[in-house]
């Protein structure tokens, strides 16, 4: 029996851990603690680990506590237990509470515990396996749902591709797990704009006056977004995101529920924020006044998100130099700096839309059938063209 797998064996006492290493290295590449926090240190420089064995009683830090934090930390990763005869009860807690894969008595022969080993590598190949095909599968479809929406709304894409960027940056700055969930949701976030005629998506994304009529469209785009979806397996979370992506921070807004503050999910949250201030700049509104209007809406945005999101739009410019280049010379990593429309307004690229090999490859012709503009503004980052 081979394994081609990493895996963490932790254990206060040095001949346990010994043994332990003897036995487990000859079938895989394995790492050793001394107690938790030593554990949780080799977990982070030397992770992803497969399977992670622990003794219970260990000084410090039990090993149901250790296991606990491995899994926050690395939540695919099998944990076992291993424990003395008198420690079966809280053995069987752990298991019953989900946090433990198998508890080992002490001492453990070596053949249980490779097999015990063996079944938890088996255990993680199918969940990672299972993690890799969903993210395809969702990737696939999203990508798909993205496509369709430059097509139809080019001023929706736009507006979502800037949302994905602004919220990736918070997601980074704020540490989120699952950041995945907040990109998606923000990606998203616009889909619902197919249902829109022209005129009203341009008002809607300038932030001009709508109809009462155009208003309820608006107001019904998170539901629109939330059906198209509803199909998707393993999308609630960002269905969630999209739902309360209308919702303020004091609790009024849409949906009209008992939901605030914290409860509102973190992407929500976020996406508040980051699309207002896209209205803002649409309207060529200044980066300092967008956020100034924005501090000015009390109850509306999460506070400390929004002081984030500030100091982020401080540093996000640097490094980055404008430039005007035909629509021909468009090279991938460029940003559409300002909107590129036809010579009789409609619009063809939104602007903070970054520049693909597939974008270039669409818009090459583009200026000798429908006149387009030029040249383009597009902002690059240290000086590279």
């Amino acid at each position: 029996m081979t394994f081609d797998q990493r895996v963490l064996l932790v254990d206060d006492e040095p001949r346990v851990l010994e043994g332990l290493l003897r036995g487990v290295r000859r079938r895989c590449e394995a790492y050793t603690a001394g107690n938790g926090a030593e554990g949780l240190t080799v977990l982070d420089r030397h992770g992803p680990f497969a399977v992670v064995v622990s003794d219970l009683r260990m000084p410090g830090m039990d090993g149901i506590t250790f296991l606990r934090a491995v899994r926050e930390r690395a939540p695919t990763t099998v944990r076992i237990l291993l424990t003395g005869q008198a420690d079966l009860a809280a053995a069987m807690d752990a298991v019953n509470e989900g946090h433990i894969f198998r508890f080992l008595a002490k001492p453990c022969p070596l053949p249980i515990l490779l097999q015990a080993i063996a079944d938890a590598i088996e255990q993680y190949r199918l969940v990672t396996a299972e993690r890799v095909l969903l993210e395809r599968t969702l990737h696939g479809c999203i990508e798909t749902l993205t496509d369709i929406l430059a097509l139809v709304s080019p001023i929706g894409f736009g507006r979502a591709s800037r949302a994905k960027q602004y919220v990736a940056e918070l997601a980074a700055h704020f540490q989120v797990r699952d950041r995945w969930q907040v990109e998606v949701a923000a990606m998203l976030s616009q889909i619902g704009c197919v249902i829109l005629p022209p005129e009203t998506a341009e008002k809607l994304y300038y932030g001009r006056a709508l109809s009462d009529e155009e208003q309820a469209m608006a107001d019904h785009l998170p539901l629109v977004a939330d059906k198209l979806l509803a199909n998707i397996p393993r999308l609630e979370p960002v269905r969630r995101i999209l739902v309360y992506q209308g919702k303020n921070y004091d609790g009024s807004g849409t949906p009209p529920d008992a939901i605030a503050g914290e409860q509102i999910p973190w992407g929500a949250r976020a996406l508040r924020i980051v699309l207002d201030f896209d209205t803002l700049q649409a309207r060529g509104f200044s980066t300092g006044l967008s956020l100034d209007v924005m501090r000015s809406r009390a109850g509306r945005y999460d506070p400390d998100l929004l002081e984030a999101f500030a100091g982020l739009r401080g540093v996000s410019m640097r490094n980055l130099e404008w430039q005007e280049v035909p629509l021909r010379e468009l090279r991938p990593g460029m940003v559409i700096a300002e909107d590129v429309k036809t010579r009789t307004g409609v619009l063809v690229i939104a602007r903070g839309q970054e520049v693909t090999e597939s974008l270039s490859e669409r818009v090459r012709n583009l200026p000798r059938i429908v006149g387009v503009v030029e040249p383009v503004r597009v902002l690059v980052r240290g000086g590279a063209s």
